[in-house]
This record gives C-alpha cells, sequence and structure tokens, in this order.
C-alpha cells in the first residue's frame, strides 16, 4: 500500500512537472522571441536607412510567417561570411564573392537572387575605348594596354579577361585602377588603350545612359562622346540571398514565400529600393552561380582575400 501511494505521488510530480515545465523553458527554436532569424544586409555606407527599412521588413515578415527577425548591417564583407560559420546570421543578401566563400566554408546556399531595374536578374561588363582610338574589335586589343577594376569584379575583370582569352587576345599590359571610375577615367585621359567595367542598360523611360561612364559624367559631361563600348560580356547572375546550412526547410519556405509577397507591397517595393537598391527577388540556387565559381577557379583568385578587403 505505501508503495502504491509513493508511486502516485511520482507520477503526480511527474505530471505537475510537465504541465509548468513550458513557463520555465525558453522555446529557442529558429524564429522564437528568444532566437530569431538573424537576417545580415550587404554592408552599405548608409548602414542607418538599411537597418530602419530592414526593421520595416522584419515586422512585416513577423505578421506573414509568426518568425522574429532581427536585422543587422555589418561594416565588413567578411564579418556576413563568417557569420555563417558561427550560426550568428541565418539568411542575409550578399555579394557574389561573399556567397561563394560562404558556401565553400560553411554550406551557405543561395535561395533567391536580387531583380533590379526592370527585373533584371543579370548584369554584364563591358568594353570601352577612347572613340578616335580607332579601335573597334576586341582583336585589336591584341598588344594594347588595358584597365581592370580589381581581381575580384566579375563585370570589371573575371568576365572581360575570359573573353579575350577565349579570342586568343593577349594584352601588352594589364594594370588595376581600384575602380570602375577610375577606370573610366584612364580611358578618357588616354592613359590606356582600353579598359573593363559594369554595364547597365540605359533608362527605357528617358534613354539616360547609366553604365559605368555615368560615374564621371558630373566632373566630365563629354565622357559618352569621348569614351565608346566596344564589346558586352556574357550575362553575370545578380547577387544571391543566401541561408546557412542548417536553418530548418519548413523555416526557409515561410521565409522566401513571405519575401516574394513583400516585394509585391508599396511598403516593400521602398524599403527593398532602400536595403540593396532592387525591385525585387526570383527563385535561385546554386547552380545559378557555378560558372562564376569556374572563372574564379580558372584564374586562381583567392575568393577570401577578395572579401576581407571589402568593407563598406
Amino acid at each position: 500500500m505505501r508503495i502504491a501511494r509513493v508511486y502516485i505521488l511520482i507520477v503526480a510530480c511527474i505530471l505537475g512537472w510537465l504541465t509548468v515545465r513550458p513557463l520555465f523553458v525558453k522555446d529557442m527554436s529558429p524564429g522564437s522571441e528568444k532566437n530569431p532569424i538573424r537576417l545580415m544586409l550587404t554592408p552599405s555606407t548608409d548602414a542607418q536607412a538599411i537597418i530602419r527599412d530592414g526593421d520595416v521588413l522584419a515586422q512585416y515578415l513577423l505578421a506573414e510567417t509568426g518568425l522574429h527577425v532581427s536585422v543587422a548591417v555589418p561594416n565588413y564583407y567578411i564579418t556576413v561570411v563568417e557569420a555563417f560559420g558561427t550560426e550568428r546570421a541565418d539568411m542575409a543578401i550578399m555579394n557574389t564573392f561573399s556567397y561563394l566563400l560562404a558556401h565553400s566554408k560553411y554550406g551557405a546556399r543561395a535561395v533567391l537572387r536580387v531583380a533590379r531595374r526592370y527585373g533584371e536578374l543579370t548584369y554584364r561588363g563591358e568594353f570601352i575605348v577612347r572613340a578616335n582610338s580607332g579601335i573597334d574589335s576586341l582583336y585589336q586589343l591584341q598588344g594594347r594596354t588595358i584597365a581592370y577594376v580589381d581581381p575580384s569584379s566579375t563585370s570589371g575583370y573575371i568576365y572581360p579577361k575570359e573573353m579575350l582569352r577565349i579570342r586568343g587576345v593577349v594584352p601588352r599590359q594589364e594594370v588595376f585602377a581600384n575602380g570602375h571610375n577610375q577606370v573610366v577615367t584612364k580611358v578618357y585621359q588616354g592613359d590606356v588603350d582600353a579598359g573593363a567595367v559594369f554595364f547597365s542598360r540605359p533608362d527605357s523611360v528617358t534613354g539616360e545612359r547609366l553604365d559605368a561612364r555615368a560615374k564621371i559624367a558630373t566632373e566630365h559631361p563629354d565622357v559618352f562622346d569621348i569614351v565608346k563600348v566596344i564589346a558586352l560580356t556574357e550575362e553575370i547572375p545578380n547577387d544571391p540571398v543566401v541561408v546557412r546550412k542548417g536553418l530548418p526547410q519548413d523555416v526557409v519556405d515561410k521565409l522566401i514565400a513571405a519575401l516574394l509577397r513583400f516585394q509585391e507591397t508599396p511598403n516593400g517595393k521602398k524599403s527593398l529600393m532602400t536595403i540593396a537598391s532592387v525591385e525585387g527577388f526570383k527563385p535561385s540556387s546554386d547552380d545559378d552561380y557555378s560558372a562564376v565559381r569556374t572563372l574564379v577557379a580558372k584564374y586562381g583568385i583567392d575568393v577570401e582575400s577578395a572579401v576581407r578587403r571589402k568593407k563598406r
């Protein structure tokens, strides 16, 4: 009889603990109040504006999915990458080089791709020369001097360099100018025979030219007359939206669906333009970045060193 009473008491204690346990044990599942989804955004010179509109996005995601989200804008690109390795980042909008590193080191994966003006999912590089140079094709760059942006620039080095390799064109000298506007300036001033920079389609409404030459148009209004484009590179995928390895797929699916809805709202359109200068997102995967990865490996570029050099 005594054993029965002890047994009943033990059972009662267990049931009581199971009843009150939720009051003492914190919910630490991804997206809970105590363990919010950590969203990192690309470093920017206007970090405060990005955080402000990032909070608009966070509140929308909470309302749509029930997932709590915290937003951060680090000073360095490498900070975003390393955060995937320590699970201090669950999702991020990254540049392509940072993504390649986060994927190779920590298994982060692309799930969306940003869409820029007019829904563009890709961009291109361009070769520029002086209009009076007599150069009209890439083959005429044989034995010439060329300015590139830097070794980690897809539009200002990697893709243009591959175009020349395919054609067997060997320049006499190649230099890195460390900026698109610096490359345009070198070509404008005749310091080099040609340069490789980013291309952007003219505005479909106003016809305004928006490629890299526009970067020095205020200082040199005649740049579009002095400097011409002779070739465009292949299409290059836009920056990805990335999730960390191990983030539950049901959470990933909720976030993706909510982001795709957010871009259709008036506040969403405005906030995304501030956050990342984009109109929205489209589904994507790691396969979309295979070509970039292949070229980076071909030219022996140290991705980690390139990412560590970049800051807001």
